[in-house]
């Protein structure tokens, strides 16, 4: 009867007639991710800052003849997303191009390049995502397979984690790979052992040979790509990504920025090999305003544990030639030398690293940087930080490096990991808890277009950590679960920190972004195997609502 009282009251307010200047959300269930982990009931969004943040009743002081009541009707309110790892204009990409990664075998493989290329002649197929561990025999597709539906047309064609993909014949002839060709460093060319003729598989570096010479798409293709991934953003609630970034994609987010049409926040990594161009032009973290932000670096270390190049102490269980792979620049010395400069000027590294030796390495060289560099408020950054020996876990807590990582992988590699590399080393994987319990800060995202862009998806997964094939009920390595709070915080005030914006964004506090969302149902309450089916309902960005289910 209460909130009735004061949703009629306010409804009188509203009906003044007057332009809205502010908008007052009642009657919610807040969980506002800041020190105390508050609840509340009542926003009050001036323009696009959160001005009051309490009870119903008290927000009756601050209502004027330009207040819109919105009835938030008892639902969860949580801040707005902030996803820690996106390609965000590859994946508007993938919404526009090709989808394998719908194929559970190779037949449907074959069936999706097919119509595919009926309807798209004379141009290259790239993309596609697909993920052979769905398919009936589980091994790698080859260049015959594609040859077999399309053999007129150059297609390569990447598996999900963007470290390995198939070529047909015709694309490997576009470019030049033969029997003779060598692998790079970081790189490797897949070749049938018995006729040494390439099979179609490239992974890390290899791939480059294939993708010099495909057209990059033009600058109109990557603007219509940004808003098809800026529409995704939306319906899932994401209202900042962290994103692994290039030149076209910047000048593709200054055009909508310009354009009055960028609905998310965005936080640039830029190649490591490229760091220079920053330097010059006096960027350092944190560089930019509230829309787009610079001033941080990727680079890899090792490659992924499904192209089984995640570079380990020890040899892969399921193929003992080899372990993994580490990328040239750190064999050539060039990373620790790029790493070390770059942190002297300023610039936060953000640095890919998936293997427990990946991860090892590049703590190693933080703590070269910690040791010859000026002290700063570096911030340093592991992506992935997926395989870590419980010693190293301790390292990044004396560190201070945040682990960046994306939890919907741990329910899809947990469906056959152990095979690769035994049931030892999984003891390691994904080590969520162990991180929040050494207190060592630590973000989430998706690796979108690698895993979907849902971050309600990726809570489910640190939450329960049930495995994509339903043969995990209590959980794969559960022992390694966490909190649905604690994963809200990873998902929102976390990586607000790791872009350097935890005072702007990242929980519900007055003075801050108004940038928040209300789901369908209360994910602190709910069984934790129901996260996975509640939707958001709203999202609010920069004070408005850009979405509304």
């Amino acid at each position: 009867m209460k909130n009735f009282i004061v949703f009629f009251i306010l409804v009188i307010y509203l009906n003044l007639g007057a332009q809205p200047m502010k908008t007052a959300y009642i009657n919610g269930v807040i969980f506002t991710c800041d020190e105390n982990n508050s609840k509340a009931e009542a926003i009050l969004v001036k323009e696009n800052k959160i001005e009051f943040v309490g009870k119903n009743n008290e927000v009756l002081e601050l209502l004027d003849n330009q207040t819109e009541v919105i009835d938030l009707k008892g639902k969860l309110v949580l801040p707005g997303f902030i996803d820690n790892h996106v390609h965000f204009l590859t994946g508007g990409l993938y919404l526009l191009g090709i989808d394998l990664r719908p194929a559970n075998s190779t037949y449907e493989f074959k069936k999706i390049l097919k119509e595919y290329s009926e309807k798209n002649k004379g141009k290259w197929i790239t993309g596609g995502y697909w993920d052979h561990e769905k398919w009936e025999n589980k091994t790698y597709p080859t260049k015959e397979m594609i040859d077999e539906v399309v053999p007129d047309q150059p297609v390569f064609v990447s598996r999900l984690d963007g470290h390995m993909g198939v070529a047909n014949s015709l694309a490997l002839k576009l470019a030049g790979i033969t029997k003779d060709t060598q692998s790079p460093e970081g790189g490797l060319i897949l070749k049938d052992p018995l006729t040494g003729e390439p099979t179609g598989l490239l992974k890390d570096n290899a791939m480059d040979l294939v993708f010099k010479i495909i057209p990059p798409p033009t600058d109109d293709e990557y603007y219509e790509s940004l808003k098809a991934a800026l529409n995704e953003a939306k319906k899932y609630g994401v209202t900042s990504v962290q994103d692994i970034s290039f030149p076209a994609a910047l000048k593709a987010f200054n055009r909508a920025k310009q354009e009055g049409i960028l609905t998310c926040r965005i936080f640039i990594r830029w190649p490591i090999s490229d760091y220079k161009y920053l330097v010059e032009n006096g960027i350092k973290a944190g560089y930019g305003d509230d829309l787009i932000r610079m001033g941080s670096l990727k680079a890899f270390v090792d490659g992924s544990l499904g192209s089984s190049t995640a570079w380990f102490f020890e040899k892969y269980n399921q193929d003992t030639t080899t372990y993994g792979l580490p990328m040239d620049i750190v064999i050539d010395g060039s990373l620790e030398k790029w790493a070390l400069d770059a942190d002297k000027n300023g610039l936060q590294l953000s640095i890919h690293a998936i293997g427990d030796r990946a991860n090892s390495y590049i703590l190693d060289v933080f703590e070269k940087i910690v040791k010859n560099n000026p002290s700063w408020d570096r911030r340093f950054r592991v992506e992935h930080a997926q395989h870590v020996r419980f010693e190293d876990i301790k390292r990044f807590k004396q560190l201070d490096v945040i682990a960046s990582v994306q939890p919907y992988h741990c329910i899809d590699d947990g469906v056959w990991a152990e095979k690769r590399i035994g049931s030892e080393r999984i003891k390691y994987t994904y080590p969520f808890k162990s991180f929040l319990e050494e207190g060592v800060k630590i973000c989430f995202g998706t690796d979108w277009y690698v895993a979907p862009l849902n971050p309600l998806l990726g809570i489910y997964a640190a939450v329960t950590r049930r495995t994509l094939d339903d043969k995990n009920p209590d959980g794969w390595i559960p022992e390694q679960k966490i909190s649905v709070e604690d994963a809200i915080k990873c998902y929102t005030i976390n990586s607000a920190y790791a872009s350097f914006e935890e005072k702007i964004k990242g929980s519900i506090e007055v003075g801050k972004l108004a940038d928040f969302i209300v789901l369908s149902e209360n994910i602190l309450e709910i069984d934790p195997i129901r996260i996975k089916d509640v939707e958001v309902e709203l999202t609010v960005f920069d004070g408005k609502i850009i979405y509304k289910k």
